[in-house]
């Protein structure tokens, strides 16, 4: 079941819609909240829509939470609703960290700022890949940079899953690396930095990175094959 138009809170303003959910603004508890709805694939049937719809929800549930076990800073978790199809969590002020990094391309951020931030994202994943989890989607717009504490928030782990294979790892890294490079090519050796902090965080580097320079390699090969 989708959130239709006479079930939905008056206080729910729809901010952003992708290819498998909509992101709403709403509140909970008095709290101010996000609401993720993952909505239906007309082409499906309905049984089997359901089963994958409901499959996903809680998959992302569970990652989010074992993120924060890892020590990971995730958005807290309220509730998951299997009937709406919905998972309702905190609303974290702050920036993007693709925001705050594009400013620094056109206006200029302090670098130690920049360097604070990449240390963040390094360790993060670094206590992600070591507890056996791999985000899917790690691009600048899904980490946030809380207002006030400057700590790094990880969201959206809709693309989540358990690996402890060095591949699935560096994969996740280079799908970092390729939006840095298309997106903040002006915040200069960003990666390295991030990469620097991976080594401290992470007892499974070397394993990981020996991967990531194996798909850089592939990665390149298919720029050039078109």
């Amino acid at each position: 079941m989708e959130i239709t138009a006479d079930v939905k809170d008056a206080s729910l303003i729809l901010i952003k819609q992708g290819a498998e959910a909509r992101i709403f603004e709403s509140t909970f508890v008095g709290r101010r909240s996000i609401v993720k709805e993952r909505f239906s694939k007309k082409y499906r049937h309905p049984s089997l829509d359901s089963k994958l719809i409901l499959k996903g929800l809680n998959a992302e549930a569970r990652c989010m939470t074992k993120a924060r076990r890892l020590g990971v800073t995730t958005p807290v978790l309220y509730t998951v609703d299997p009937v709406l199809h919905t998972l309702t969590f905190e609303y974290v002020e702050g920036l993007s960290v693709k925001d705050i990094f594009l400013e620094f391309g056109l206006h200029g951020i302090v670098q130690e700022r920049l360097d604070d931030i990449a240390m963040q994202i390094g360790d993060a994943i670094g206590k992600l890949h070591d507890g056996g989890l791999v985000h899917g989607d790690l691009t600048t717009s899904n980490m946030l940079i809380r207002s006030g504490t400057n700590q790094l928030v990880l969201i959206d782990f809709g693309l989540s899953f358990t690996s402890t294979l060095p591949e699935d790892k560096a994969v996740d890294l280079y799908v970092l690396e390729r939006a840095l490079l298309s997106m903040h090519s002006t915040c200069g050796n960003v990666m390295d930095r991030i990469l620097a902090a991976y080594r401290k965080s992470s007892k499974q580097w070397s394993s990981t990175l020996n991967k990531l320079a194996q798909v850089r390699q592939r990665g390149r090969k298919r720029t050039m094959v078109g």
